[in-house]
């Protein structure tokens, strides 16, 4: 019997009042089983972003509810879900999110540090993390002074280090170029396959989205069957928004 991580039921999500309201989700369900693979695929304003962001405890949905590992989220205090954040769930957003003039051994342990972690322990398991991504030799370099490449695998480094069940992906591939873009999915794939982490990316590119074990579609916050259209490099057609820029939910206050 497969072990559930994540169970959304019937969410909703909408942003504003009156003639201002935007319903970012209009009733999805996902059942996410531990180990595996999902995309969550849409265009810009599909709601992809948001559910991530209710499924990762970053938001509340307006309706529905969230299961992780058979807990009910509404029913956790806000220290609860803090630290369950911290410590079952890994980040890797497009933007990085990384501490300019801190060095990469330090944006690395940041949420060791958040869980009461000793620095001794902070540090060997921070240049363990690093070490896995080859980027040990870079752990006293500040991470301003890194490639769009190796600041992506910091933040990896970043994800992995509280050891999570699951790792949340939004556009992980969205500010690289082409090769850059395949090391890193090949990690983020790597790490699920021979460490058994849940993964779940959001993305609009098809290419990446066909490499999960599955792949639920968005549009217009409704689940759909059908793909949103692709040339033939995975991206959308000419037109349309550009990676990332999917608004929905909030980020403040991630460190992971």
């Amino acid at each position: 019997m497969e072990s559930v991580v994540l169970d959304a039921v019937d969410i909703h999500k909408s942003y504003g009042t009156g003639a201002g309201r935007f319903d970012a989700l209009k009733g999805v369900s996902l059942r996410v089983a531990e180990g595996e693979s999902v995309a969550i695929v849409g265009k810009s304003g599909s709601g992809k972003s948001t559910l991530m962001h209710i499924l990762a405890l970053l938001d509340e949905p307006d309706e529905g509810t969230i299961t992780v590992d058979g807990a009910d989220a509404a029913k956790l205090r806000g220290r609860d879900v803090n630290r369950l954040r911290n410590r079952d769930f890994g980040f890797v957003f497009q933007q990085f999110f990384l501490i300019p003039n801190a060095s990469v051994l330090e944006n690395v342990v940041l949420p060791l540090k958040i869980a009461g972690v000793g620095a001794k322990e902070r540090s060997e398991r921070g240049m363990a993390a690093l070490r896995a991504l080859e980027l040990d030799d870079k752990a006293k370099n500040k991470a301003t002074n890194l490639s769009g490449g190796q600041k992506q695998r910091v933040v990896i480094a970043r994800a992995l280090v509280n050891n999570p069940k699951v790792i949340f992906a939004d556009e992980p591939t969205g500010n690289l170029d082409t090769a850059t873009g395949q090391v890193v999915e090949d990690i983020l794939f790597g790490l699920n396959r021979d460490s058994g982490i849940t993964l779940i990316i959001v993305t609009h590119d098809t290419e990446l989205a066909a490499r999960c074990d599955r792949q639920i579609y968005l549009r217009d916050g409704l689940e759909t069957d059908v793909a949103p259209p692709a040339n033939l490099h995975g991206a959308l057609p000419a037109g349309s928004v550009l990676p990332g820029a999917d608004t929905g939910g909030t980020i403040e206050g991630v460190t992971a």
